[in-house]
């Protein structure tokens, strides 16, 4: 069985209503980015960092997955399929994908601000209960902060996903500009000469590197033309 790799972006959710931040009417337009995305805004600030992802979670849970969210957890009937996403979204996992890695964090997820990445310390969020209060402590007494990579922190992840891209037979990218760091290098642990496609209604520069074939269409329609595609290539 052919192993699938897909490399999801802001673009993906876009359907499902879901803003994304640097369009010209994205998030980073109302919330300033060093206020709610970075070490230092929460260390200033930790009550209006949360309120920001408190309100965020209230519009991921009255969101649905999308028909390309549908269509690439569909690629699971004839491929090893591995899901890597810079979203903080679950809307691939609500979709029926099965083995997803979170670039980014996840929005449902709050954590210790002492100790970001251990598990003893993460919670889910879950309808109705999906604010953290000012003042919530972690397990460990820390304040309880959103499971986000903010900017300027490392991206735990990142060398999990690279060697899933390093064993990819065809690597998908949908949604993404790939212009944020380290994301974006994930392309080049591709091995040569497999079929890379991209998805992105808007022309992308990478595309013209590394032979990636791109569908100038939304992440619903671009999934339905290349779904056509791929099953051909299944065996």
């Amino acid at each position: 069985m052919k192993k699938i790799v897909v490399l999801t972006g802001a673009g993906m959710s876009v359907e499902s209503g879901l803003s994304t931040f640097r369009d010209a009417d994205g998030l980073w337009e109302n919330y300033p980015v060093a206020r709610v995305a970075t070490h230092e805004g929460w260390v200033a600030d930790p009550e209006y960092v949360n309120s920001f992802y408190n309100m965020l979670r209230k519009k991921l849970v009255e969101a649905k997955p999308n028909e390309g969210h549908r269509l690439v957890a569909g690629l699971e009937k004839d491929f090893d399929v591995t899901v890597v996403t810079q979203n903080v979204d679950n809307l691939h996992e609500m979709a029926g994908s099965t083995h997803v890695v979170h670039l980014h964090g996840e929005l449902m997820k709050v954590c210790s601000s002492r100790d970001v990445d251990n598990p003893q310390y993460q919670r889910t969020l879950t309808p109705p209960d999906l604010e953290v209060a000012p003042g919530e402590k972690a397990g460990d007494g820390s304040l309880l902060r959103p499971f986000i990579v903010f900017f300027g922190e490392g991206v735990p992840n990142i060398m999990t996903a690279a060697e899933e891209v390093s064993k990819a037979d065809i690597l998908i990218i949908i949604g993404t500009s790939l212009v944020v760091y380290p994301a974006a290098g994930l392309v080049q642990y591709a091995p040569q000469g497999i079929p890379i496609y991209l998805i992105d209604p808007n022309p992308v520069a990478a595309a013209t590197s590394r032979g990636i074939h791109q569908i100038q269409k939304g992440a619903s329609e671009g999934m339905k033309e290349l779904t056509e595609i791929l099953g051909k290539l299944k065996n």
